[in-house]
């Protein structure tokens, strides 16, 4: 895992973030999800600069992720190096939002 996945898996695994369950490299059809919570589905992505040269391919597998169900969350490393406690608070509004009612 690059650095900021390192740093995110860490916020995330063992039901750390309130309890959420996440899974790291979770394939999903033709593609992996860097984290995933597969009965919320929601999907955490980490990108780095090799993304800005993929753009086209991104928009493909957010729709393909999206036909699917899926919510994903993208956080830029620089975002996981500066401000942490931010990407945790969107991380849990986004899971109490997709969670199933009464959880």
């Amino acid at each position: 895992m690059a650095p900021a996945e390192v740093v995110i898996w860490e916020m995330l695994r063992a039901g750390r973030l309130n309890g959420w369950k996440f899974a790291r490299q979770v394939p999903i059809g033709p593609y992996i999800a860097d984290f995933a919570a597969r009965r919320e589905k929601l999907i955490i992505e980490i990108d780095g600069r090799s993304h800005e040269q993929t753009v086209a391919q991104d928009a493909r597998r957010a729709a393909y992720l999206a036909d699917l169900g899926y919510t994903i969350l993208r956080f830029t490393n620089a975002d996981v190096a500066t401000d942490r406690d931010s990407i945790a608070r969107d991380i849990d509004h986004q899971m109490r939002l997709a969670a199933p009612k009464g959880l």
